[in-house]
């Protein structure tokens, strides 16, 4: 495909640039609770700037941004160093598969408190038991008049202690085969039948959560996509959140190289030829991530809606990530482990990027059965 903007491209690119520049929040706090709320603030500026949900229909709030103009407000926030918004996971899934999937009613309830940050959401598709093989889910669904009543266990919810609301993958028939028996529904979190426990991480973060759902209710208007169709609608959800990473994460990475090499020049090891051979290296991967993460993207622009393909570079990143910080951390000597740099921070963060999202092992074996055609290992 052709990387050369056109002119309606660079001037999409020229104007973002120039609003980022004006309308920075300035540094994040440290506090998780502080920096959340300013999450929350800064999305709710982005989104009465026009700079919210970009690739939404115009219809639902969006800009209807191509998605080319996808890819660049991707590179252009992580360029500016921007926060992220607190809603993302609402952005990203949540929005795009009630635009994709819901009903009309549905898009009105739902859509515009996404946009804003008013309505937080968060996902529970993962089990103690189901992670990497979803379709093996044990939470129940159980009709009840015009209500379901769900029972069961979520685990590696992120935000849950946040959101508002929950797109929940639960069983519906649990006669039917496994991917034919689910149902994708919306959960309102605030209710006493869900509980949520956070999950501390190696870095000290507690963003991830179980959840443990003994009774909710939900009323049957928020089905989305029909009883029986949650597999499918769960499909364009991680399709969705796979594809939405590539670009910000190729420029991701490609920020965080640069902050390596600084750090190879302050070490004074920039040009031992051992560092400098695994710097390139890690250049010419980065670079691959986002031919990759383009090409993705123009395969959308082609068919409307991401593929398998757009595992890939959910791949690339995660062995990047690692592979980078574990670098930096080498490079930084006897002070390594020290917790006094981001590089502590990058280095441990990183471990859970081959997992979360998606696992490498899983994320090999849909590339090599769905998009190069290999036989399935029996």
């Amino acid at each position: 495909m052709d990387l050369t903007l056109s002119p309606s491209e660079q001037k999409f690119r020229d104007e973002l640039r120039a609003w980022l520049e004006a309308n920075h929040p300035g540094p994040e706090p440290e506090d998780p609770d502080e920096a959340f709320e300013y999450r929350r603030r800064w999305q709710r500026k982005l989104h009465e700037g026009g700079w919210a949900g970009v690739s939404w229909p115009r219809e639902y709030g969006g800009r209807g941004a191509t998605v080319i103009e996808q890819a660049i407000y991707s590179e252009e926030m992580v360029r500016a160093k921007a926060p992220q918004p607190a809603n993302i996971l609402g952005l990203l899934m949540g929005g795009p598969v009630v635009i994709h999937h819901g009903t009309e009613e549905q898009k009105r309830r739902f859509l515009e408190p996404i946009l804003s940050g008013e309505e937080i959401w968060c996902q529970g598709f993962s089990e103690p038991e189901a992670g990497s093989d979803l379709a093996s889910l044990k939470t129940r669904a159980v009709r009840d008049g015009d209500e379901w009543v769900i029972t069961g266990q979520k685990v590696w919810t992120t935000y849950a202690h946040k959101a508002k609301w929950c797109m929940l993958l639960a069983r519906t028939d649990p006669d039917a085969p496994k991917h034919q028996g689910l149902t994708y529904f919306i959960m309102d979190m605030e209710q006493d039948a869900v509980q949520v426990r956070p999950l501390r991480q190696i870095t000290g973060e507690a963003e991830f959560n179980e959840l443990f759902i003994e009774g909710a209710r939900v009323p049957d208007e928020n089905v989305v996509g029909g009883v029986g169709n949650g597999w499918a609608v769960a499909i364009t959800t991680l399709m969705h959140e796979r594809s939405g990473l590539g670009a910000a994460a190729a420029a991701g990475v490609r920020l965080m190289l640069d902050d390596l090499v600084a750090l190879a020049r302050e070490r004074g090891v920039a040009d031992d030829p051992l560092v400098r051979d695994r710097i390139a290296q890690l250049k010419i991967e980065v670079e691959a991530l986002r031919l990759t993460s383009w090409r993705g993207l123009s395969r959308i622009q082609r068919h409307g809606v991401p593929g398998p393909e757009g595992s890939l570079p959910k791949w690339q990143w995660s062995e990047i990530s690692q592979r980078l910080t574990e670098l930096a951390i080498e490079l930084r000597g006897e002070d390594g482990p020290v917790w006094d740099s981001p590089w502590v921070y990058r280095f441990l963060r990183a471990r859970a990027n081959s997992i979360e999202g998606g696992t490498t092992e899983i994320l090999k074996n849909i590339v090599a059965e769905r998009v190069l055609g290999l036989p399935k290992l029996r």
